[in-house]
């Protein structure tokens, strides 16, 4: 659509454009930043290979899943569930960052859709949770690690990770708009750390405790990391449990039901912050 097609839309329709329109232009800046800040890139390429050698070597040389599976198979889409689980924290940061600069105030005195902020957030953070999981994949390649589900349902379990990171962009943009400050921001770690470990990203839950394994099942990142390992055809231990047996539904589920909730809370906490 051309700039001299935009006044003959009217009502819904000009809503639309706009709201598009502005949340490309918001993406796009964020691509721009990524491109001029070679530290963010060096920290995407460093931070995968500094998890895998950690916790797929360090620690997983200890580590039996039962089943004589290989830990390296069972680990790597693990270390895919967790790095989009802990992606939500660089959204939160980037929301109080630009919070805290006056930056988002600026946005909200601009003649641009309300929803625009958001949302470019949301596409802008998914394209970064893409190259993500492309850094992350190669290393795993390098390493060993196959799947062994066919093209297809390789795709689709790329794409359940891509949709667990959308879900929890958006408690990260809640929660970068709550927080007083950067520094509390830094401090979701906090949070985001047993979120991610208490899962069944490293052990099936069927070998922690009772009460834990209870948790760890439950976790929608288990839920994810389950899927992807079936999808992938990588070994996957379980309980015989109904959550760790409908792996898949659940993977689809969470992301849906995580966004239906925060999303509007997100939305509205922007709407109701101060000018």
């Amino acid at each position: 659509m051309s700039s001299t097609d935009i006044p003959t839309l009217d009502g819904p329709e000009r809503r639309v454009y706009w709201a598009v329109r502005d949340c490309w232009t918001l993406v796009r800046r964020e691509l721009i930043h990524l491109v001029r800040e070679p530290a963010v890139i060096a920290w995407q390429l460093g931070f995968p290979i500094v998890s895998v050698l950690l916790f797929v070597y360090v620690f997983g040389s200890a580590m039996d899943v039962g089943g004589g599976a290989d830990y390296v198979s069972y680990a790597m889409p693990g270390m895919f569930a967790m790095t989009m689980a802990f992606g939500f924290m660089n959204t939160a940061m980037a929301v109080a960052v630009e919070k805290e600069r006056g930056v988002i105030d600026r946005f909200r005195s601009m003649p641009m859709a309300p929803s625009a902020v958001v949302t470019g957030r949301g596409v802008s953070d998914v394209l970064h949770a893409g190259l993500d999981l492309l850094i992350l994949a190669g290393i795993a390649l390098v390493i060993g690690w196959r799947s062994d589900g066919g093209p297809l349902a390789s795709l689709a379990a790329f794409g359940l990770l891509l949709l667990l990171r959308f879900a929890l962009i958006w408690i990260g943009v809640l929660l970068g708009l709550l927080v007083p400050n950067t520094e509390a921001a830094g401090n979701l770690f906090a949070v985001a750390f047993p979120f991610g470990m208490v899962s069944s990203v490293f052990t099936p839950p069927s070998l922690m405790p009772d009460w834990l394994g209870t948790i760890a099942m439950w976790n929608p990142v288990s839920a994810t990391a389950g899927a992807i390992r079936e999808l992938f055809g990588n070994p996957m231990p379980t309980g015989g449990s109904w959550i760790e047996e409908n792996a898949l539904l659940m993977a689809v589920v969470w992301p849906l039901l995580i966004t239906a909730v925060v999303l509007p809370l997100a939305i509205r906490k922007y709407q109701r912050l101060s000018g």
